[in-house]
């Protein structure tokens, strides 16, 4: 059994998707879609720079989606890939739109709009400066949640942001309140490192976020995806259209159970694991996580051909 897996913020890199633009242009059609939704040349940022604009939020979830589709279109229309072998789709925060898009429930354009307006509001739904993230490496997913039970948010919210994979778990929250988490690993000799992010996300103060984008999101017709999507905040697959919008709502300020999900597809049976999208973020995860498995990450054609190849096999 096979399940497609979609990236999110932090694989993004100046140049993704380049060489499917320039050697297709259905590709170069999606780009110009992009650039027309937007209402500004995000294709020339994606593929040219400069680096900062793309970081920012705003511009990094739609442009990783347009990636993303490209490549998906690319393995599907291009390459003939037969798509039904396909079990589950899931992906990391944004990439679950993209998994939306991919599976006929979400149009691309209206993935895009949603996209760009909740990367504006997860901005400002803190100051800057107001808030931080901690990767936490090393300890499993219990042994964090007792420590933040017994440190009882002494300074204010700090929670769970992403359960990634075994031994890496993100946390989340008012930047004194992780600040003093970190202090209190660096105590118990617990490895941490702060993320270089521009706001606090998945955690509740993302909740005006999540206030502005329920009603985006439930304007918005999203259909019966054609394939199982694993949502981040069960950890199970939905099909239920209004289902699914409830969820990208609780999505933005709930922890994305990402190892759950991997653990999830594994238990029915997944062992082809294939990443669509810039970087191998979500490859590095699985292979942390789930034993005597095969990951394939797609970022360039060579990769579909060893794609294509090692299912032959």
């Amino acid at each position: 059994m096979n399940a497609l897996l979609f990236p999110g913020q932090g694989s993004q890199i100046v140049g993704m998707g380049s060489e499917f633009y320039n050697n297709f242009e259905f590709v170069k059609k999606i780009f110009s879609d992009a650039d027309d939704v937007l209402n500004f040349p995000i294709s020339k940022l994606i593929l040219e720079g400069p680096a900062e604009r793309l970081q920012l939020t705003e511009n990094t979830q739609p442009a990783i989606l347009t990636v993303s589709y490209s490549i998906f279109r690319a393995l599907k229309d291009e390459f003939k890939f037969n798509i039904n072998s396909f079990n589950f789709f899931a992906g990391h925060s944004l990439g679950e739109y993209s998994a939306l898009v991919c599976s006929d429930s979400l149009n691309f354009r209206d993935a895009l709009y949603l996209l760009h307006e909740r990367g504006k509001s997860m901005q400002s739904a803190v100051a800057v400066g107001k808030g931080s993230m901690l990767a936490v490496l090393g300890l499993e997913i219990e042994e964090i949640e007792k420590m933040i039970k017994e440190y009882n948010n002494k300074s204010g919210i700090c929670e769970i942001a992403n359960d990634n994979s075994n031994g890496q778990v993100i946390i989340s929250g008012e930047k004194n309140s992780v600040s003093d988490f970190q202090n209190l690993l660096k105590e118990k000799k617990i490895k941490s490192i702060p993320l270089k992010v521009s706001a606090p996300f998945h955690c509740t103060l993302m909740k005006k976020s999540a206030e502005y984008m329920s009603e985006k999101i439930n304007k918005t017709i999203f259909k019966e995806p054609g394939f199982n999507i694993v949502s981040n905040v069960t950890a199970e697959p939905e099909k239920n259209p209004s289902k699914i919008k409830d969820l990208l709502i609780k999505q933005i300020y709930s922890t994305v159970k990402w190892r759950q999900s991997l653990l999830f597809m594994s238990k029915n049976g997944v062992q082809n694991y294939i990443e669509l999208g810039p970087g191998k973020v979500l490859t590095g995860m699985v292979k942390r996580t789930l034993k005597n498995v095969n990951c394939f990450s797609i970022n360039s054609i060579a990769d579909i051909k060893n794609l294509q190849d090692g299912f032959k096999k």
